[in-house]
């Protein structure tokens, strides 16, 4: 919860937008929006047209290929290092079928392939893949290891998961939601559990959307203001889940928390989702989970039920992470009408 509240102040104050590195940029493609060479490592950095520019990319890839058929080597003769230090089946599914349907090479790397800091320091790792690659994702225990990766290369960095933030998650579920309801602005989501890196994505991308957050997490409650949103934090998940269009949910044990899972199971008492927690949200209302879930995060007549979009939500993980490293590789401009955002 510390953790959390730190980060959450962090956020809330310090909210600014990362000026691009040092590339040969590419010509834009929405007005003034051109996201090539640009790193992604939170959502905090991006502003509103270049959230929904990575989403209409994203959009369009999906239509353009699923839907027609079309084939788009748009990455062709390009290539990709996957830095693994934690497990994923999405994560590393959707970004080695995705750069791959591309027409690029995607390249996995676990911890005991290149022992990141170990027997190579991260300077050294990022300089070297700066050489061969042309994007690093990395999926790491500790942020700093990814900001440390981006100070020091000379190519994209992108998080694929950190103990802090999980932006390319976010991606996936927003372009879920803007299929579901048409549009995102106005909607309200309900975060029912505890206070990890999802969260904290939501929390940088959210209000810039037009959508208002709702957080129940033990013993908190707070109030805050931007973009003409609301952020608000209960102790009561059912207070949070009132009216909401979106009820969103996850681990309450993250990997590397396993010490603590007794002591995170009996705080969170209380806290799974169920369709008495649906019945005071409202009635168009749905769910969504990053997976994989546990059936004491969520019971399985919500998980199986029609409210539940988890599913297209993981697919929707493949077409946003080809969005995004079609946005930062490419000059690629999309054919499809505008998302109605």
């Amino acid at each position: 919860m510390l953790a959390f509240r730190s980060t959450f102040l962090h956020g809330v104050k310090t909210v600014q937008y990362s000026q691009a590195k040092s590339f040969i940029v590419g010509r834009g493609c929405l007005g003034s929006v051109n996201l090539k060479g640009r790193s992604f490592l939170t959502l905090k950095d991006f502003n509103p047209d270049e959230i929904k520019h990575i989403l209409w990319m994203s959009a369009d890839l999906k239509h353009r290929i699923k839907h027609e058929g079309q084939y788009l080597p748009l990455l062709q003769g390009k290539s990709i290092a996957m830095i693994f230090e934690k497990r994923s089946t999405r994560t590393r599914m959707s970004t080695e079928t995705g750069f791959s349907l591309l027409g690029g090479h995607p390249c996995f790397l676990t911890p005991q392939d290149i022992h990141l800091g170990v027997n190579e320091s991260i300077k050294d790792t990022a300089s070297v893949l700066s050489g061969l690659t042309d994007m690093v994702l990395a999926r790491v225990y500790s942020h700093s290891t990814l900001e440390q990766l981006d100070k020091e290369a000379s190519i994209p960095i992108i998080n694929g998961l950190s103990d802090l933030y999980h932006p390319i998650q976010i991606l996936a579920d927003l372009l879920t939601l803007q299929e579901h309801y048409g549009s995102l602005r106005g909607l309200t989501v309900a975060w029912i559990g505890d206070g990890n890196n999802i969260l904290h994505s939501l929390m940088m991308s959210l209000a810039k959307l037009g959508v208002n957050l709702r957080i129940a997490t033990p013993k908190c409650f707070f109030l805050y203001r931007r973009f003409g949103t609301e952020l608000q934090l209960f102790s009561e998940p059912l207070e949070a889940a009132r009216g909401s269009n979106v009820l969103v949910t996850d681990t309450w044990v993250s990997m590397g928390q396993e010490e603590e899972k007794t002591k995170r199971l009996k705080d969170f008492q209380g806290y799974q989702i169920t369709m008495q927690t649906g019945r005071v949200a409202s009635p168009d209302w749905t769910f969504l989970h990053c997976l994989p879930r546990k059936l004491e995060e969520v019971d399985d007549e919500v998980f199986y039920s029609p409210h539940s979009l988890v599913f297209p939500e993981a697919e929707n993980r493949k077409w946003t992470i080809m969005g995004l490293m079609a946005c930062i590789l490419t000059d690629y401009t999309p054919e499809t009408p505008k998302l109605k955002l």
